[in-house]
């Protein structure tokens, strides 16, 4: 290796990696991502030439003065590197090159040359447009950067021989381009005439290769700067599945059998077994709430990956909760007591961040690439990997393949996200190898949307229960009262059916759509009961004050002594308590329904009751998706108050929810496709139509040029990216200080100056994280009241003043009395 030529220079010590070792480390790591979709030759080709730019003398220069190495007084060589940071172009050579040699070979390959010339050049900044929302050929433009400024000659004057031959070997290879022409020949067939989706998938095809790339080059770098990090990594070397299997199987013979519901969720499981031998596709798992689905889809997760010899189960969930309560409960199955050193090598819950979404090098060293065998992650991080803007996201998005992807409560996928997730999932199961189950008691209709803007493809024999309205009949535990008046309810009110049935049923949960009424209706509730009768739940509180929570109302329920929970709606879906009675300010017929899945959850031979209210003053403004499914469950609650034998008795049953998601999808038709606005991207469009054929920019690029560009790909993808976010507001994760060990590992992350134990703290303070909306993140600033825990890392730290022990995060101080008496 040329060591005149480095990558990176390790900071403990005065050790340097050749840019030599880290373009051959690169490759071989993305060769064997790529693999996973039958481009390996690809893969290699993106990780040799990535970093070509750097086999030049400003580049070099800058790296040596930026580590230390030349001296500003002692060294002609020495630049300023702060002010250069950034702005040494090292990423755009590579591209050049894998460019003008494929060019030279016919039109077909100056197709191919443009999806791996565009993950080179993206590498660092996230996939760029191709043409922008204006119409301009950014991509183009990247490619024909004066050479001076991208060091192209240079590069390929001075780059160690065996990356020459090998990129030269690599780049006229008949499979090289056979490997992509395939591909796309694929992504054509499985959608004959749907050019919208076809487009999409050919731009999520090139997305799945730059997170290769990605993740390729933040893993080499990473396992250089820190053996500590490199230790961590199992490299997909998990415990067989064969032992994971025998473990859930011994777990389930000494489960209980003694209640009804107990054999029903036995039969549940067993179906989901035998379902594991079908083939990959799309499949539905539709069962009534408390019916076992989280073991149940995990019973065919497991058998059905050793079949198939996939590499992962990846569990999509909506909220943070739901993953805190499932992942401990598979975690203890999985990692059990007498397997000592399996703990924490098998599951792997990822969801809050604690950095923010913007990341700097640091950072990203630091975040996680879903390397192991079962995750559990959210929905809003699995969207972000195919979606989001950056690198930090996109690097995860091979690990999607050659698994099987569980989305639990799927009906509480965002509307604006439907077409691209349905394309998505299309893509993945099609050309990636992947098995898809869609779990929820409310099954959406993806299937029914628009096909040539994207429905997903669920294969003949989709639902793996055999009898679903019979399993619907048979778990059906509670009765619903529909309380709503004319003029509603006001808060008080609602405090005082919660007391009273709290009375006569010895429980009750109370589920609002907003903090504010959660805060007014437990207010209300305070003066009836005493502090360990009544809880508060809301997302702001950190997941360790949650699981404290609920452990709380766990214990109290098991031991039949009386309890009073005012929650939002992150208690709703998946949660596994049972309460005697629940209250539900009205929201979509899905939500009720879930809802009334913490009611009678484990069937007691009484009913129980599940009351549907309408409060007097309720904003949702900013709440379109739970207004929207509140008008529709108005109506269809209106239906049904008419004429309950249509729906054969069940307000919760198959018929209903078809119902309702018929009248839900045709209302929000128009808005499944991500709409942007001007003020987001200078003018009104469709994300999905910025993946696709971004026909806006395609003809203000038309209007300035004789033609369009003799080209592939057409998509904004930066722009898209950038717009993109899986919920409507951005937030910022803030490390909070609950309890002794909050305030403990705040300290300790002051005070850290190691990066294998920032590592092992950050994932720590998952538990202790609180993601606030920007309007909360400025008041909280101009208070003081957050810190930066160290320069430069923009990890924020809350003051303890800021923090309740009832409420979570406050924008004013708490008072010592409130944090004494809850």
């Amino acid at each position: 290796m040329n060591s005149r030529f480095i990558a990176h220079v390790r900071k403990r010590e005065p050790k340097e990696q050749t840019l030599g070792d880290h373009l051959v480390g690169v490759s071989r790591l993305t060769a064997e991502f790529a693999d996973k979709i039958g481009l390996r030759e690809q893969g290699e080709l993106l990780g040799l030439l990535h970093d070509f730019g750097k086999y030049s003398a400003a580049f070099q220069n800058y790296l040596r003065s930026a580590v230390g190495q030349f001296n500003q007084d002692e060294d002609e060589e020495w630049v300023d590197a702060i002010s250069l940071k950034g702005k040494i172009d090292h990423s755009t050579a590579g591209a050049q090159f894998v460019w003008q040699v494929l060019a030279e070979q016919g039109p077909l390959e100056l197709r191919i040359a443009q999806i791996l010339s565009l993950c080179i050049a993206s590498h660092h900044s996230g996939l760029i447009d191709c043409l922008n929302a204006d119409g301009e050929d950014i991509f183009g433009r990247r490619l024909n950067k004066a050479k001076e400024k991208t060091h192209l000659d240079e590069a390929r004057e001075f780059a160690d021989a065996h990356i020459l031959v090998r990129g030269s070997q690599l780049l006229t290879a008949q499979s090289l381009v056979a490997g992509i022409r395939d591909l796309i020949k694929k992504i054509l067939e499985k959608n004959q005439n749907l050019q919208i989706v076809q487009q999409h998938q050919l731009g999520l095809a090139v997305r799945f290769l730059f997170s290769c790339l990605i993740d390729a080059d933040r893993v080499d770098t990473a396992d250089f700067e820190s053996i500590g990090v490199k230790r961590f990594r199992p490299n997909g070397e998990y415990v067989p599945w064969p032992v994971l299997i025998e473990r859930l199987e011994r777990h389930l013979m000494a489960m209980s059998n003694l209640r009804p519901i107990d054999a029903l969720r036995r039969d549940i499981s067993k179906h989901c077994l035998d379902a594991s031998a079908r083939p990959g596709g799309v499949y539905t798992l539709t069962v009534p709430t408390g019916g076992g689905k989280t073991l149940a889809s995990l019973r065919f997760a497991l058998h059905h990956t050793e079949q198939r010899k996939l590499d992962r189960i990846i569990y999509v969930i909506p909220f943070t909760s739901i993953i805190d309560q499932n992942a401990q409960i598979v975690r203890s199955i999985l990692e059990p007591q007498d397997a000592p050193g399996d703990h924490g090598k098998i599951v792997l819950e990822h969801h809050a961040s604690i950095t923010p979404e913007q990341q700097t090098w640091r950072e990203k060293v630091l975040c996680e690439n879903w390397d192991a065998p079962v995750v559990y992650t959210t929905m809003v991080q699995f969207l972000e990997s195919l979606f989001g803007a950056g690198t930090r996201g996109a690097r995860r998005m091979h690990q999607l393949a050659n698994a099987v992807l569980i989305f639990d409560e799927i009906q509480t996928l965002p509307i604006k996200c439907v077409h691209l997730f349905n394309n998505a999932i299309n893509f993945l199961v099609e050309q990636c190898n992947a098995t898809v189950v869609l779990c929820t008691a409310t099954q959406p209709l993806l299937h029914e949307v628009a096909v040539e803007k994207g429905a997903i493809r669920l294969v003949s024999e989709h639902e793996l229960m055999p009898d679903v309205q019979r399993l619907f009949d048979d778990l059906k535990r509670v009765e619903v009262r529909d309380g709503r008046k004319p003029g509603g309810w006001t808060y008080p009110e609602i405090a005082q059916l919660a007391l009273s049935e709290r009375e006569r049923a010895g429980s009750c949960l109370v589920i609002v759509n907003t903090k504010q009424a959660a805060r007014q209706v437990f207010e209300g509730c305070r003066a009836g009961l005493g502090v360990e009768e009544r809880c508060h739940l809301s997302t702001d509180m950190c997941p360790a004050h949650r699981k404290h929570e609920l452990a709380k109302i766990r214990l109290r329920l098991a031991e039949g002594k009386p309890v009073l929970c005012v929650s939002t709606q992150l208690i709703e879906a998946g949660v596994d308590v049972d309460f005697g009675a629940v209250i539900r300010l009205n929201a979509g017929l899905d939500s009720i329904a879930q809802a009334a899945g913490r009611c009678n959850r484990n069937g007691r031979p009484e009913r129980g009751m599940v009351h549907v209210v309408n409060p007097r003053e309720e904003s949702l403004v900013s709440l379109p998706d739970i207004s929207e499914g509140r008008n529709i469950s108005e109506r269809l609650l209106d239906d049904y108050r008419a004429n309950p034998d249509r729906y054969r008795q069940n307000l919760f049953g198959p018929e209903a929810m078809r119902d309702y998601y018929d009248y839900y999808f045709f209302r929000r038709q128009g808005d499944m496709s991500y709409t942007v606005s001007a003020k987001e991207i200078g003018h009104d469009d469709t994300l999905l139509n910025l993946l696709a054929g971004n026909t806006q920019a395609t003809s203000a690029y038309q209007s300035k040029k004789t033609n369009t560009p003799e080209r592939l790909l057409y998509q904004s993808f930066m722009t898209a990216a950038k717009a993109f976010k899986a919920i409507d507001a951005p937030t910022q994760a803030i490390v909070v200080p609950y309890g002794a060990a909050g305030r403990d590992l705040i300290g300790k992350l002051h005070g850290a100056y190691d990066v294998e134990l920032e590592y092992d703290l950050l994932r720590t303070a998952q538990q202790y994280s609180v993601n606030v909306f920007p309007h909360v993140l400025e008041k909280l600033k101009k208070a003081g009241a957050v810190t930066e825990v160290k320069p430069e890392t923009r990890i924020l730290s809350l003051d303890s003043r800021y923090y309740s022990s009832q409420f979570g995060v406050a924008t004013e101080p708490v008072s010592l009395m409130e944090n004494l008496n809850g």
